[in-house]
């Protein structure tokens, strides 16, 4: 019930939707009824951009994309090709008069080469400001990027997350969510309710659906966070 509270519930979506044979570790394929189940809980928005997204080629990609269109669930991070990822990203986001714009990176793809025309995008600070003044240009009210980033199961933030959090922080991306190494990280936020400054860092949600049980990697955290605006100008004014 807790997912249906938010006007946008966004998940990072760690497989590809590659159809039959389904698959686990290393190099994921999962039944395209994942995203129904995801749906049906509450879910409405899922990045893409991890280092599984390549584990079944182009077509995993491709055909990722394909289900996701078809059940209608918007999406950032892995692209059919140029054209695509211009028209499609940043994806813009819009309730009550409030419009958020979505960025999504990856460190990289496990080695496996980004198969051409396919985009999936990685972590890369010329990249991530090029995409910020993109979204600044079609009138956001705040941006979102999260990051697939970090060291696996490394219960504190790495030097990089915390150098590219300042950076992004700087930028003007005052909410950066972080994914990718399976344990639960801290959480960094401000917000004032008397004017409109106000940044989140969440650096690792850890597990949310997996079948990781060691300690530490057998659970996660969802990220709450409330934007108000008033007179034109958009707020942090809650967060939890």
């Amino acid at each position: 019930p807790i997912l249906g509270l938010a006007d946008f519930t966004i998940a990072n979506l760690e497989v590809t939707l590659a159809g039959p044979p389904y698959a686990g570790y290393p190099q994921f394929s999962s039944p395209d009824e994942l995203v129904d189940g995801l749906t049906n809980s509450g879910v409405n928005i899922l990045v893409t951009a991890n280092n599984h997204t390549v584990d079944r080629g182009k077509q995993g990609i491709l055909r990722t994309i394909d289900v996701l269109h078809d059940k209608g669930v918007p999406f950032a991070g892995a692209y059919k090709d140029s054209t695509h990822r211009d028209t499609a990203y940043p994806l813009i986001l819009e309730q009550n008069g409030i419009r958020i714009a979505l960025l999504n990176y990856t460190y990289g793809t496990n080695g496996i080469p980004v198969p051409y025309p396919t985009i999936v995008n990685l972590i890369d600070t010329a990249l991530i400001r090029a995409d910020y003044n993109k979204a600044v240009s079609l009138g956001v009210d705040e941006v979102i990027a999260f990051m697939h980033w970090g060291v696996e199961y490394q219960r504190s933030p790495s030097f990089q997350q915390l150098w590219l959090t300042r950076f992004m922080h700087d930028l003007g991306i005052r909410l950066v969510i972080g994914s990718h190494p399976h344990v639960l990280q801290r959480m960094e936020v401000s917000f004032d309710t008397d004017s409109t400054e106000g940044r989140v860092a969440v650096y690792s949600l850890g597990n949310y659906v997996s079948n990781q049980r060691p300690r530490y990697r057998n659970g996660g955290v969802v990220a709450a966070i409330q934007i108000e605006k008033e007179n034109g100008v958009s707020r942090i004014s809650n967060a939890g």
